[in-house]
């Protein structure tokens, strides 16, 4: 096949993709696909809910949720990678919605804060429960988790999506478009908050369907853990070189509407040697353009 053609039938599988995308209506995103199974994993952190679908002998997948997310915002996408041959799972972090009880005060010896070393060490015990090296997403400050895991033990990954991904390191909420040039002198927990009565409100105006689970979902989501990790994400290690030393294949992917310019995504990607996707949405493409983004992942994966 020669490369023009090739290019070809990559431009149309993803302007099929855009089409399905753009034809999704609302859901229950309460309600799970059919044939996921519910369970979960004894962390150091304490007990964490996950959902997982697909062969049990496929390749697994590992989505990992941001802060105030959860398991659900990859429901869309579940179907898709188990249709083709993956097992797929995704688990609540600690402190967040079904994962409430898990925190620092359940390890040993007990400690006051959630830390990227407590998210770390959970996201190997997941890792821990079934065959490796597995492909895994970071999704927003899930990113650094899954980058600083990668850096520590990369034989248990065969590839890395950052989706939506911190981009800078340091104070990382100084690239925000909108609140960033005020985020430095603004405490974590008064950002985390501010962040939280805007989702709560929809300040951002998504679909109405998602916003009711979202503001449900926050019944359960430990305010602490929240706050938390604002403070990590204005404090975010600079993985970039190392990570990039790994020499995993790497996919970068962001919306045009990013929370962080897309100039910054692009920068990162180059630091990382990553292939580098931007879709026509925004901070949440595993939501907004499950289509998409599950086609970059399937094109990503070495075979």
């Amino acid at each position: 096949m020669s490369v023009d053609r090739a290019d070809g039938e990559a431009q149309g599988i993803a302007s099929r993709a855009a089409q399905f995308d753009a034809a999704l209506g609302p859901i229950d995103w309460s309600l799970l696909p059919p044939d996921v199974q519910r369970d979960r994993v004894t962390a150091p952190s304490g007990a964490l809910a996950r959902i997982s679908m697909g062969p049990v002998d496929g390749q697994r997948v590992v989505l990992v949720p941001g802060v105030t997310g959860s398991k659900e915002d990859f429901i869309r996408m579940m179907p898709m990678l188990a249709a083709a041959g993956y097992r797929v799972e995704s688990f609540d972090m600690a402190g967040q919605y079904e994962s409430y009880t898990a925190g620092p005060e359940n390890l040993v010896p007990p400690q006051r804060r959630y830390t990227l070393e407590l998210f770390v060490d959970d996201l190997l015990a997941v890792l821990a429960t079934g065959a490796t090296p597995a492909h895994v997403l970071g999704y927003s400050f899930a990113g650094t988790v899954v980058a600083a895991t990668a850096v520590a033990h990369p034989e248990l990954f065969s590839s890395i999506t950052l989706l939506s991904a911190p981009p800078i390191a340091g104070q990382a909420l100084r690239a925000f478009k909108i609140l960033g040039p005020v985020s430095g002198p603004i405490p974590a927990r008064t950002a985390a908050r501010l962040m939280m009565w805007g989702v709560r409100n929809n300040v951002h105006r998504g679909p109405q369907d998602r916003a009711v689970f979202v503001r449900a979902r926050f019944a359960l989501t430990r305010t602490s853990s929240v706050e938390d990790i604002f403070w990590l994400m204005k404090h975010t290690p600079d993985l970039a070189d190392a990570l990039r030393a790994l020499g995993l294949p790497i996919l970068v992917v962001t919306g045009t509407g990013d929370v962080w310019p897309v100039a910054a995504h692009q920068a990162y990607a180059a630091r990382l040697n990553a292939v580098l996707r931007v879709i026509d949405t925004g901070h949440s493409p595993c939501e907004s353009a499950p289509h998409q983004l599950t086609e970059a992942m399937l094109v990503h994966f070495p075979r």
